[in-house]
C-alpha cells in the first residue's frame, strides 16, 4: 500500500487561486493573440469562478437550519 503525502497548506485556497489567476493572466497578456493566450485566460477565469463559488458557499446565508 502507497503512503498518501501530507501537505499542511499554509495559505488559503482562495489566496492561492487568486494568486494564480493574477500569474496566468500576467502571463496571457505577453502573448500575441491566439489559441494559446485564449486558453491561459480561460483557465484564469474558471480559478476566479472557483474562488466565487468558494465565497457564495462560505456566506452566513447558506448557514443549514437549526
Amino acid at each position: 500500500m502507497f503512503n498518501r503525502r501530507r501537505v499542511k497548506q499554509q495559505i488559503t485556497l482562495q489566496d492561492r487561486l487568486a494568486a494564480w489567476s493574477k500569474k496566468v493572466q500576467e502571463q496571457a497578456g505577453k502573448l500575441p493573440p491566439g489559441p494559446a493566450r485564449e486558453a491561459l485566460i480561460r483557465k484564469a477565469r474558471q480559478a476566479d469562478v472557483a474562488n466565487h463559488l468558494d465565497d457564495w458557499a462560505r456566506s452566513p446565508g447558506l448557514q443549514p437550519p437549526k
